[in-house]
């Protein structure tokens, strides 16, 4: 695969991380490894969410190897996902700004496959899709089954021609994280199903899926710690609350700015 022209893009990437100690080092490095294989100016915000053990530490000694592109930033309590990431994204420099889970579960040599994308669609957004013909994935089939289930309650409820919403890999122009940021209230999984909403409702209609390589390891995974099926249930209902915001209260529209939680992806 051709490496990408050398451009002025820059690019930020977002790394979530929760009781990650033992993975945490290998996740920034494989990330780091990608990204210096694009050809674009970038940074790498790895945000803790919750310093519940030594992630925070041992993330931060990393950093300090590589600190012009590496940055940590933590806080005490775990507030979910969805809050790490908007916390992140409020730190990033870019004109193109996204995230990549932690635990590796995605393989971040995707990186450069999904930038090629978001350039050839000139996309406000281009999103990792275990569904993409060319994707290859090993993930249980219980997951399957509520993932497929889980897609066609988000297309009924948005009108998304998205196959799949929930792969921890998504890049967009920064205009569109300005416009939504302070929008967006869900702090846990369903965070990424209400940014494409919201965004698609403010006109960010080029939205497209590119390939991934995803091995889901539940040993690493930060939503097993949790209990999948409690978690599954939460972004449920998260959803749901997602469709009467947008479609019933228009609480994202900007006739309603005033009423916007602006702190909701602070510390």
């Amino acid at each position: 695969m051709e490496r990408l022209s050398k451009n002025k893009d820059y690019l930020s990437i977002v790394v979530p991380a929760y009781r990650a100690e033992k993975s945490i080092v290998d996740s920034l490095s494989q990330i780091r490894l990608a990204a210096d294989g694009i050809n674009y100016k970038y940074e790498i915000i790895c945000v803790v969410d919750g310093k519940v053990d030594k992630t925070f530490e041992v993330a931060s000694k990393y950093a300090k190897k590589h600190s012009k592109t590496i940055h940590v930033y933590g806080y005490k309590n775990n507030l979910g996902k969805g809050h790490a990431v908007r916390y992140g994204m409020s730190k990033c420099r870019g004109n193109i700004v996204g995230f990549i889970d932690a635990g590796l579960d995605i393989n971040p040599s995707g990186l450069q496959m999904l930038l090629m994308h978001f350039k050839w669609y000139q996309a406000d957004a281009i999103i990792g899709s275990k569904r993409h013909p060319a994707s290859y994935v090993e993930y249980p089939w219980q997951r399957k089954i509520m993932s497929y289930g889980y897609q066609y309650i988000v297309k009924v409820l948005f009108g998304l021609n998205i196959k799949d919403t929930q792969v921890g890999m998504k890049f967009f122009r920064k205009s569109l994280v300005d416009d939504t940021l302070d929008r967006l209230l869900v702090k846990a999984f369903a965070f990424d199903v209400e940014l494409l909403a919201v965004a698609n409702s403010l006109g960010y209609t080029r939205i497209f899926e590119a390939p991934v390589e995803l091995k889901m390891d539940f040993g690493a995974s930060t939503i097993a710690t949790k209990g999948f099926v409690k978690t599954s249930l939460k972004m449920f209902w998260d959803t749901l609350a997602v469709y009467y915001r947008l479609k019933i209260l228009h609480y994202y529209s900007s006739t309603n700015k005033a009423n916007w939680i602006h702190s909701g992806y602070k510390e």
